[in-house]
């Protein structure tokens, strides 16, 4: 059974960084592709970032392009997204998804099977 448990969210300063986890489990995710999504209050979910978990470019939404990294640990069968310049728009739960045979592109919710339960991060001024 697969599970995602993501971590690492917070309240963080306007201009911050956070770096969320995901620690992946169930399965091995060598074919998978990892995504983060996140959800503001009153909004609808939107794509963040996602890599292959064999490897290769990243994808980011275009809304933060340039801010976020998203890496892997596989020996801890982790994948973290690391977000700078941190604005008060990017107060969201912060979801981590999976889902096999998808390219890194794949940006919408429906494409993925597999879901964490979010963290929440809150940006101050």
């Amino acid at each position: 059974q697969v599970q995602l448990v993501e971590s690492g969210g917070g309240l963080v300063q306007t201009g911050g960084s956070l770096r969320l986890s995901c620690a992946a489990s169930g399965r091995s995710f060598s074919t998978y592709t990892m995504a983060w999504f996140r959800q503001a209050p009153g909004k609808e979910r939107e794509f963040v970032a996602a890599s292959r978990w064999s490897g290769g470019s990243a994808h980011y939404a275009d809304s933060v392009k340039g801010r976020p990294t998203v890496s892997r640990d596989n020996a801890g069968n982790t994948v973290h997204l690391q977000m700078n310049s941190l604005k008060p728009e990017d107060t969201a739960v912060y979801y981590c998804a999976g889902e096999s045979v998808l390219p890194c592109t794949a940006a919408r919710g429906g494409q993925y099977d597999y879901w964490g339960q979010g963290t929440q991060v809150t940006g101050s001024s």
